[in-house]
């Protein structure tokens, strides 16, 4: 009897040991850019995406008035269809408008339930985005998807097990179909901090 509970025991700090090793498991993917130094046409950004395995507040976009939920795995398979794509803004700062295309996704990861994402967005092409940004207030951001799989279109909510990312859009917070998304402009000498970070995420998965 003691044998055996001394093998569940060991057993238990395993399992503990595992569950605490998943939940800090870090899904991370870039494109390595060069640094250069004062480049005129990349003003750095980092936003919250989206959220994975969480409802959204309201229904996005094309969801038919349904609210949803991105699966975990789902976002993960998904993660590289994210770089490269591009960032967009509507007038009024309140949807998305692909053909106002003001900058790049250069970076993804997954960290806890935020999906996160950086990259450029181009100064010199769009100079009043900085200046109407930090006007706007709160600002976050939306995912643009093609190919989405729903589990069950006939649930309230609709629960989406694959997709493909093709950009986002950067909008007010409130208008965002969750509440907990975010898009902050960095420092242009955070360049080449953003730069370290692709190489870094480059080789983390």
């Amino acid at each position: 009897m003691a044998e055996r509970n001394s093998h569940t025991a060991r057993g238990h700090r395993q399992t503990t040991s595992a569950t605490r090793s998943t939940a800090m498991e870090l899904h991370a993917m870039a494109v390595e850019f060069p640094i250069v130094h004062g480049h005129p046409n990349r003003l750095p950004f980092e936003g919250v995406l989206t959220l994975v395995d969480i409802a959204s507040d309201k229904a996005p976009n094309g969801a038919r008035g349904h609210r949803v939920v991105l699966t975990r795995a789902a976002a993960e398979a998904a993660l590289p269809s994210l770089l490269g794509m591009a960032v967009d803004y509507k007038a009024g700062w309140d949807g998305h408008d692909a053909r106002q295309k003001c900058g790049i996704i250069t970076s993804a990861e997954i960290e806890g339930n935020r999906l996160i994402v950086a990259g450029y967005l181009f100064a010199r092409d769009f100079p009043e985005m900085e200046e109407k940004i930090q006007a706007s207030g709160p600002m976050g951001m939306s995912y643009e998807l093609a190919d989405a799989h729903i589990a069950d279109m006939r649930s309230g909510i609709w629960t989406l097990t694959r997709a493909t990312f093709t950009g986002a859009a950067i909008l007010l917070r409130d208008k965002a179909a969750y509440r907990s998304t975010s898009f902050n402009l960095r420092h242009a000498a955070a360049g080449d901090a953003q730069a370290t970070r692709s190489h870094r995420h480059a080789a983390l998965r």
